[in-house]
């Protein structure tokens, strides 16, 4: 092979939880396939995403930039034009660049997103939309049949991209009578099969591309994302009781329906059956679908494709399944739903191959990591790639949750008091530094975790350990005032929390007080 630069493969699994993969050290065997790729590559065990949902999470990985600095915050955002995203650099670099993706909000809203590919197959929407797409050549009938399409999604698009900017059009979309016909009409999780064929006949037969020249993939998976509907199979082995309970298939009916519900925090817990239900079927979602990754992997492998490729699989965001009581991943900064997979297969190994890196690390990095391995990056850019943090040790790290207003608004209408309540309309931001991680949420105080011990931050330790928090928050104070999205980092409480027994026992556990 005469090409000397790598293909690169950037794998997003939307809305996948780190903790619910076995390579991850969950107890279900979920990800066979993943935990097989995971231990010839280098898995970041503590990645965390830059921001809590799709929108801004994928723009910082396409930028490299926090959320509240490419300002890619709303469903009706727009990337700025002088922004150069990933795709559009390595395109002017001689990269021939396709994405596959299954996420309308990436494939079908028009936020500049999709800026910089040269082919854009999208699987979602009331139209598949395939505009360019890399390796046809239609005859006459064919390239009218393909421009009729293109005039008929186009059209389509934009009443799609209507409703995420309106607040009407908006919350008309999430009545009963319209969810079932919106989430058949829309495909909206997409066709995970289709788009992994897709994408390993564009790498395996790199059709209209040169022999010396590579190649770069987007991919986005929705697999995992609600509603959950997996083959009846997986069904059997990871949540056998729904095909037998009446009651856990009413509820997973409502569920799977109610829109609503997948965005607004619980008014009240999950009661045991209701949250074995949600979990065995979303454990069911990502086995199904690291089983496609399985054969999609195996089929690269066998062409020979895979050894010099840079194969990134990572998440955007995770998901909220009633802890804490919060559902979905539109509002909170904990660790279901910014600490997520990232594992690197690295064909030029300045990432050790079969390791696992501890260091807390950002995935707004992979677009310096990626330009890196492109031979693409500045030097300031190349400080940045992550071989750099696995040699010489993490910094701080920041993620920002900032709420999507067409959200907030609607529970605005709906549920006014709980908005109060959960600081439902309040930008949280977090830092790690260390064995810390604070998350400081506008107008209502500070949180502060041991990510080491408690990783599912379950002991806020803010008042046993006030100096760390005003460290924290002096970092924290100096990149809010960088950001464009004003914050308000507030003192934290004092309360003598620490003399309730259990938290006692649990900081005595942690080495914060003496027996």
């Amino acid at each position: 092979m005469s090409q000397s630069r790598p293909d690169i493969l950037f794998l997003v699994l939307d809305t996948q939880r780190a903790d619910r993969l076995s390579c991850y050290g969950y107890d279900q065997p979920t990800s066979p396939h993943l935990d097989a790729f995971a231990a010839d590559a280098t898995r970041f065990a503590n990645a965390i995403s830059a921001a809590q949902w799709t929108v801004p999470s994928h723009a910082s990985m396409f930028t490299g930039l926090y959320p509240s600095e490419h300002g890619m915050v709303q469903s009706y955002s727009v990337l700025s034009p002088e922004l150069t995203p990933l795709a559009q650099r390595l395109q002017a670099g001689g990269y021939v660049t396709a994405g596959f993706c299954n996420n309308p909000l990436v494939g079908v809203i028009n936020n500049g997103l999709r800026r910089g590919f040269d082919s854009f197959l999208n699987y979602s929407g009331l139209l598949t939309s395939r505009p360019n797409q890399a390796g046809t050549s239609p005859g006459l009938v064919g390239r009218y049949r393909q421009w009729f399409k293109r005039q008929l999604a186009q059209v389509l698009n934009q009443i799609q991209d209507a409703f995420a900017r309106s607040e009407t059009l908006l919350a008309l979309s999430f009545t009963p009578l319209m969810v079932p016909l919106w989430q058949t009409a829309l495909s909206f999780k997409g066709n995970t099969a289709k788009s992994l064929e897709d994408t390993a006949n564009f790498l395996i037969n790199r059709p209209r591309v040169a022999a010396d020249q590579p190649v770069f993939a987007f991919v986005n998976l929705m697999g995992t994302h609600m509603p959950y509907h997996p083959p009846r199979s997986y069904i059997e082995q990871f949540a056998p009781h729904v095909l037998a309970d009446r009651e856990a298939q009413s509820f997973l009916q409502r569920f799977n329906t109610d829109v609503y519900g997948w965005l607004a925090p619980l008014t009240g817990a999950l009661d045991e059956e209701q949250k074995q239900t949600l979990d065995g079927m979303y454990d069911a979602e990502v086995a199904h679908q690291d089983a496609l990754l399985g054969q999609f992997f195996q089929r690269l492998q066998q062409a020979g494709r895979l050894d010099n490729t840079l194969v990134v699989i990572c998440a955007d965001h995770g998901e909220h399944l009633g802890e804490k009581q919060f559902m979905g991943h539109s509002l909170s900064i904990y660790n279901e739903l910014i600490r997520v997979p990232l594992i690197i297969r690295d064909p030029a190994a300045r990432l050790t191959p079969g390791t696992v890196a501890e260091e807390v690390v950002s995935t707004r990095r992979l677009f310096h990591t990626v330009l890196v391995a492109a031979g693409l990056a500045t030097a300031a850019e190349a400080t940045l790639e992550l071989a750099q943090t696995t040699a010489s040790g993490a910094d701080q790290v920041f993620a920002e949750a900032i709420p999507p207003q067409n959200v907030v608004n609607l529970m605005q209408r709906r549920q006014p008091q709980l908005v109060q309540e959960r600081g439902c309309d309040r930008t949280r931001r977090a830092i790690w530094m260390g064995r810390h991680k604070l998350i400081d949420t506008e107008g209502q105080g500070a949180e502060l975790y041991d990510v080491l011990e408690d990783p599912t931050e379950d002991l806020n330790l803010s008042a046993i350990l006030p100096e760390n928090v005003e460290v924290l928050q002096d970092y924290l104070q100096a990149f809010a005032q960088r950001s464009s999205v004003p914050v308000t980092v507030t003192a934290p409480e004092r309360a003598n929390n620490f003399e309730d027994p259990e938290v006692r026992r649990r900081l005595e556990e942690l080495g914060y007080l003496e027996d």
